[in-house]
């Protein structure tokens, strides 16, 4: 049946509008858990201005780092040392994270101090993780302005996802652990392809283990009674109203 399509006169435009529903496909699969690292890494910031802020120029960026690795994939995939990098940085990410305890025993990516150092952050996470999917994008087409479309549609994408994991991560306790245990997986395939690429797993069987992660994420909300509890200032705000009606 395919065969019969791609040999039809109009195969140049089926065959193109057919990969780059994969390459969308694929770019959009492959963002769930880049979207939640950088959402975890702007939720620091602790206002929605900022926040937004930090993802519209962290992911500026990122485009143009994007495609940079992509015009210039050809060459970076001769040299291993690019992938252990963004191998190690994701690995170190997922590390940071899990290490750092708060007093309640929970845990917590680290504090930013500033908007200048999420977005340098932003960019270098989402090259890291473009390392994998801007080489899978090369195995399925050697079309240039199709990656390309490709990846500009993926980070678009990528923008929308991360805002809305910022509000999920308030919502559901488990969230962030799972994406930093997608972050860590991502790490340790990018090694696994640097010291023995043999052994790498194969892209259903990431999906498969990030989305079995992400349902953990999602598995505990947190319990509506609180989440609608006034905050300590509305409290003190009302006790004061009291006392001076009194």
């Amino acid at each position: 049946m395919l065969d019969q399509i791609f040999n039809s006169p109009l195969n140049i435009g089926v065959e193109t509008l057919f990969l780059l529903v994969v390459l969308v496909a694929m770019e959009a699969v492959l963002s769930a858990d880049n979207a939640i690292a950088l959402a975890a890494l702007t939720q620091n910031l602790q206002r929605p201005t900022l926040e937004r802020r930090a993802l519209n120029i962290g992911l500026g960026l990122a485009y143009v780092l994007r495609m940079l690795l992509i015009a210039s994939a050809t060459w970076i995939v001769q040299f291993w040392q690019f992938e252990l990098a963004g191998a190690l940085y994701l690995l170190w990410l997922a590390w940071q994270y899990f290490t750092t305890e708060q007093p309640d025993g929970s845990h917590h990516s680290t504090q930013a101090r500033s908007l200048w150092q999420v977005i340098p952050a932003i960019a270098l996470t989402d090259l890291a993780f473009s390392l994998d999917s801007v080489t899978t994008a090369i195995a399925i087409s050697q079309e240039l302005w199709l990656i390309i479309l490709g990846g500009t549609i993926g980070v678009i994408a990528l923008r929308f996802l991360a805002g809305l994991f910022i509000r999920w991560l308030q919502e559901f306790t488990h969230l962030e652990d799972a994406g930093y245990l997608a972050v860590a997986l991502v790490g340790l395939r990018l090694l696994l392809r640097v010291v023995s690429p043999d052994l790498v797993p194969p892209e259903w069987v990431m999906v498969s283990l990030i989305a079995m992660l992400f349902m953990w994420g999602f598995s505990h909300r947190v319990r509506e009674s609180w989440r609608n509890l006034p905050n300590t200032a509305e409290i003190g705000d009302n006790a004061t109203e009291s006392t001076h009606n009194f």
